[in-house]
């Protein structure tokens, strides 16, 4: 009779079993205390599916007789998401450099991430609140909110890919005596252009979605558009433009996924 062999078992995410189970019972008495204490109104949640079904049976059939309206507020949009785009990966280049760790100084590459850690501490719908009450409502707004917005993923994004490359090549500009922006546009830019390329039209492609949420608190595009059909109750046409978010949203996810495999 043979021996059972030994089998290989995954160790546990937590060694310890006693603090193991002291985490799951502290989640489960998370989540329990979450649940009675949330404040949740179910007579309003009620009335509120009543209302849902008179929107939704309001919507259809969906109406595209105002389809210049829509278009208007789409082509906003899209410029919108293009302008913002270009300014703010314009602007994260310089700002990847002073956040990257191995080609920026300790006092510059603390400003650098300073700047980026603030542009992605407010969500895109805040900011565009401020901009708004700023310089009030309109494009302008929703460009400077997407810029914003920019930075704060292009910006870290490309740091990172500055701080992973082959500093060899780095080193050896800097030995042969090579100025500073020589050694970026030599030895450094070859090396993060593929990712700032796929960057760029991922970030196009991101703020195409979020022009239609900044829109709706007064920013411009197609979100105004949409808020505004749902402030004069016309709930089909508000359908139509969701609709249209929807299908381009989507288009532009596949071009944009295409062109970043070909280019990565």
């Amino acid at each position: 009779m043979t021996a059972p062999r030994d089998t290989w078992a995954k160790p546990p995410f937590i060694a310890n079993p006693v603090l193991r189970w002291a985490v799951y019972l502290g989640v489960i008495a998370y989540f329990g205390w979450v649940g009675l204490t949330m404040p949740i109104d179910w007579n309003r949640v009620a009335e509120g599916i009543g209302r849902a079904g008179k929107i939704f049976g309001g919507a259809f059939p969906p109406s595209f007789e105002r389809s210049g309206l829509l278009i208007d507020g789409f082509l906003e949009s899209l410029k919108i998401a293009v302008l913002a785009t270009a300014l703010g990966v314009f602007l994260s280049i310089p700002i990847a450099f002073m956040s990257a760790r191995n080609v920026a100084p300790k006092p510059v590459f603390y400003l650098g991430r300073a700047i980026i850690i603030i542009a992605r501490s407010f969500h895109p719908v805040i900011v565009a609140i401020l901009f708004v009450k700023a310089v009030g409502f309109g494009p302008f707004a929703g460009v400077l909110t997407l810029t914003v917005y920019s930075i704060g993923f292009v910006a870290k994004m490309l740091a990172e890919r500055i701080e992973e490359i082959d500093f060899g090549q780095v080193e050896a500009m800097r030995a042969a005596g090579a100025p500073y922006f020589s050694t970026l546009s030599y030895a450094i830019f070859p090396q993060i252009m593929p990712r700032q390329i796929g960057l760029t039209i991922y970030q196009l492609d991101s703020n195409l979605r979020a022009s239609a949420v900044v829109g709706i608190v007064g920013a411009g595009g197609i979100g105004a558009t949409l808020a505004n059909a749902f402030g004069r109750y016309d709930y089909d046409f508000a359908l139509a433009i969701t609709i249209v978010i929807v299908g381009v949203i989507l288009f532009s996810e596949a071009v944009s996924g295409v062109i970043r495999k070909r280019i990565q």
